[in-house]
């Protein structure tokens, strides 16, 4: 699973967290004090105490592969606990709401600046500031979990969109399977030749039109290639009613009348939205490029995904992770964070994996060398953006958002209620 699967089913879930956040605001203060309680050294304490971390199954490969490569390592021993998608935002508002939180836990980038603000995170600025590379960890993470010029988490692990094309339907279609689409109208009349091969259960592209993660994660990174915003720098108000917005919905809305858009499209919530691609039935998709070894039987090209009028973005999604206000053990949990953020773990480890690192002066390694994919997706990384607001999961990830209401009408029912629709998402992040 993807970080957007099933991620539009959490809205209660996520009503339980907020509720139950708002109990905190107690307690908060006194959380975030305890690790100025203690002596963080640079690379933190090692001295053989026992931490807990909790993470969401879509990143249990990832987390599973850095917690035994850190317990190999090192006297700290980790203890991991993977929770099952819908259930993580309820059960870390519940254990908030109890002092019940693990020493450390990862959490989904769009939830970080409302975890923060809740104070679940304990301020790890000056250890952060320590780090030779800092600069070079990526940014929107940074940045979200950043309040008041306090930082509070680290990329945990990153998850891209991407343009994936499936080389083999693309010289069947009389295309050049080794040329990338460099435009959203390049991307349009690809998939339409792929369409146009006739070739059973096979389609020119698919997407989530059900899935407002689904649209977030591919869609917002046409809008940035262009060089446009999607929303405020506070996150208080939409932009996408832009001429980059309109011309997006426009593409997809033609897409699926000519018919080249996988049918289940219309009704695909998130948990299977990509199985098309996977089985080699689709011509070409924006994809997450954490799925990249899934795409085996045929032969892939990656790009970043364009704008309108050309350029590449990516939406830079995954989980930060960062100290829980409720942990005793600052110093020892910093020693996993730091280690986590070291060659030793981003090439060592993820890299190796095929995963995304988390520092752009290690995109080209020894392993991303081999598979010039890995380095585009890396070098993209930089390219791309990860948005921030304090309401985005209602204004954009829950079954009824918005957001939700404003694609569908755009592209399925050919309505012109953009600016009406865009003006309904602006109420809900300014709230």
């Amino acid at each position: 699973m993807t970080m957007f699967q099933s991620r539009t089913r959490r809205l209660v879930a996520a009503a339980v967290a907020g509720a139950l956040a708002v109990s905190l605001a107690a307690c908060s203060s006194g959380g975030n004090s305890s690790s100025g309680s203690q002596t963080i050294t640079k690379t933190g304490t090692d001295d053989g105490s026992k931490l807990t971390l909790w993470t969401r199954a879509p990143l249990e490969k990832q987390a599973k592969l850095l917690v035994e490569a850190y317990n190999k390592s090192h006297k700290n021993q980790v203890q991991l606990t993977v929770v099952p998608n819908d259930d993580y935002v309820a059960k870390v508002g519940a254990a908030a709401g109890s002092n019940g939180l693990p020493d450390l836990f990862a959490a989904d980038i769009v939830y970080v600046p409302n975890w923060v603000k809740q104070g679940l995170f304990q301020d790890i600025t000056p250890e952060i500031n320590g780090l030779s590379y800092k600069s070079s960890i990526n940014q929107g993470h940074l940045k979200a979990g950043t309040l008041d010029g306090k930082e509070h988490v680290l990329p945990f692990v990153l998850d891209l969109s991407m343009m994936f094309w499936n080389k083999d339907l693309f010289k069947a279609a009389g295309l050049d399977p080794n040329k990338a689409p460099t435009t959203l109208k390049e991307f349009a009349d690809d998939a339409k030749k792929v369409q146009a091969l006739n070739k059973p259960d096979t389609y020119g592209t698919a997407t989530g039109l059900a899935c407002g993660g689904c649209e977030v994660f591919t869609w917002f990174p046409s809008i940035w290639a262009d060089g446009k915003q999607v929303m405020n720098s506070d996150g208080t108000k939409s932009l996408l009613d832009s001429s980059a917005a309109k011309d997006v919905y426009s593409t997809w809305a033609d897409l699926w009348k000519s018919g080249a858009v996988l049918p289940s499209s219309k009704d695909e919530t998130g948990a299977t939205w990509t199985a098309g691609f996977t089985q080699g039935k689709v011509g070409i998709q924006p994809y997450p490029a954490s799925l990249l070894s899934s795409t085996t039987g045929f032969n892939v090209g990656v790009a970043g995904l364009p704008g309108p009028n050309g350029g590449a973005s990516t939406f830079v999604g995954g989980d930060g992770i960062g100290v829980s206000k409720d942990s005793k053990k600052a110093a020892q949990a910093w020693n996993f964070l730091q280690w986590m953020m070291s060659t030793d773990a981003q090439v060592g480890v993820l890299a190796k994996d095929q995963d995304v690192v988390s520092r752009s002066d290690l995109a080209n390694n020894q392993y991303s060398a081999k598979d010039p994919r890995l380095v585009t997706i890396n070098q993209v990384a930089g390219k791309g953006e990860t948005p921030f607001s304090l309401n985005f999961q209602q204004a954009f990830n829950a079954p009824n958002s918005p957001w939700l209401t404003l694609t569908r009408n755009a592209v399925l029912n050919n309505s012109n209620t953009v600016e009406t629709d865009n003006k309904q998402i602006d109420s809900v992040l300014s709230q």
